[in-house]
């Protein structure tokens, strides 16, 4: 077969599998492929990331059936690593690196234009400059949340208004919402845009309430500050919980940017209908516009994130370490990059063989924990309240069966690294069912005593079985 009908054969199969394969995976890892040759029923193609054989090696019996139909005839699908497009993948990293680099340098040698935007960014308080699109790692688990930030940025206060992004802890909230406001002050300059978490709100709030014996201007000063935006990036918005006055303020201040068209973006660690004692006034402006939630990252997202850190370091890890490292931080993003940063700050001080004891040493690690699965805590579960696991996971709706599913929602959500949406789906649950169920548990555990041991106990089993 000729190189042009290689060619020809490997458009097609990019163009299908394009919906098939997370774009976490499809962009970095398939897009760079070469196609190479078609022999003897093996059909090649070639890499310059070592990363890309085992990344997609789960992804090989996709790529052969499609090869097959193109084809004609039963095929195997090959990636070679090559040397010269590796070599070709390392200069065009290094000249990233050096522009990234000039930067600064070019936008004082031209203090014109885009670079006077640059700038901007660069300067406006308390915006993180690491926290933009171009370093963000998209996956299955936040590619709804990334989308609608990006629309959101570029078109400030027209399309979803407010934009409320909620997740746990560590998984990239702030990031997006952080990465709008660097978008809007490079590409819409004459714009403002302010950040605030909402910890920094309640404390200005409170010494405008008690400062001086003007406390009329004081106010008015305070309410100014926050409502003479364009952008309004409020963080951690959870934490109004029970804060009657800054309540208050909130809602005044979301109406008066909302009605003048101004854009106002909210991050939860929950929905606006799981935060307590939040008026339904406020709940429903939270709910105007768009809410998207964000995930814990797959396996491959984890990996992906952890070679982007690696690519803007100019540092080549070795792939089991790689995977160890997204094995063994799971749920939290945060704790990823902190590992990831112990690890080759150690590493460059110490100058020590990199493998995975090494890596284990260095995070304290001394073994990496059993893998607990959500049939591992039914079936403790289960036993412990002396059901059965069908039962559990049917549809009746007796009080000690829903005791005992919320218990087993609230434990897996807990212990395990499986998402919403994954346990969701093994309870036969919705989504908001889950979230309930883990609130619920989690709120009675606070006055319920004997909940609380009980639920212990069943954690205590599970890893110790």
């Amino acid at each position: 077969m000729d190189m042009l009908e290689v060619q020809k054969i490997w458009s097609s199969v990019v163009e299908e599998i394009k919906n098939e394969i997370p774009s976490s995976s499809f962009e970095p890892w398939v897009l760079p492929l070469i196609p190479h040759a078609f022999e003897n029923g093996t059909f090649s193609v070639l890499t310059g990331q070592s990363f890309a054989i085992q990344i997609l090696k789960k992804y090989f019996a996709l790529i052969e059936n499609i090869l097959t139909k193109e084809i004609g005839e039963k095929v195997e699908f090959n990636i070679i690593y090559d040397e010269k497009l590796a070599q070709k993948h390392n200069k065009k990293l290094q000249k990233l690196l050096a522009r990234e680099e000039n930067i600064e340098k070019v936008s004082q040698e031209n203090p014109s234009g885009k670079y006077d935007n640059l700038k901007k960014m660069q300067s406006a308080p308390k915006l993180n400059l690491k926290y933009k699109f171009e370093n963000f790692v998209v996956g299955e688990n936040n590619k709804f949340a990334y989308a609608a930030s990006m629309s959101t940025a570029k078109t400030p206060g027209e399309k979803y208004n407010p934009l409320f992004i909620y997740g746990g802890a560590g998984l990239g909230k702030t990031h997006l919402m952080q990465a709008i406001g660097h978008y809007v002050l490079y590409n819409h300059p004459e714009l403002k845009v302010k950040f605030v978490k909402t910890e920094e709100f309640i404390n200005d709030l409170i010494t405008s309430i008690h400062q001086g014996m003007d406390k009329s201007a004081s106010m008015t000063n305070f309410r100014q500050k926050y409502r003479n935006v364009d952008v309004l990036l409020i963080d951690d918005i959870q934490f109004i919980e029970g804060k009657e006055r800054t309540v208050t303020e909130i809602f005044n201040t979301f109406e008066a940017l909302h009605n003048a068209g101004k854009q106002i973006v909210i991050t939860s660690d929950r929905e606006p209908k799981y935060i307590q004692n939040l008026p339904d006034r406020l709940r429903s402006r939270f709910e105007w516009g768009l809410m998207v939630d964000v995930q814990p990252p797959d396996l491959e997202t984890r990996m992906a994130i952890i070679c982007n850190l690696a690519k803007n370091d100019g540092i080549t890890l070795p792939l089991e370490i790689v995977e160890f490292l997204a094995k063994t931080y799971s749920k939290n993003v945060r704790e990823l990059e902190g590992a990831y940063n112990r690890v080759t700050a150690y590493v460059g001080v110490c100058n020590i063989e990199l493998n995975i004891d090494s890596v284990k040493q260095i995070l304290n690690i001394s073994d990496v924990e059993k893998q607990i699965t959500l049939d591992d805590v039914l079936n403790i579960v289960a036993d412990y309240y002396k059901l059965s696991p069908k039962d559990i996971k049917g549809q009746t709706r007796s009080q000690k069966l829903a005791n005992a599913r919320q218990v087993a929602i609230y434990v897996c959500r807990e212990i395990t690294d499986f998402s919403l949406n994954e346990i969701g789906d093994f309870f036969a649950r919705k989504h908001p069912t889950i979230i309930y169920s883990h609130e619920k548990v989690k709120e009675d555990m606070e006055t319920n005593v004997m909940l609380k041991n009980c639920v212990n106990e069943i954690i205590a089993k599970i890893k110790n079985s």
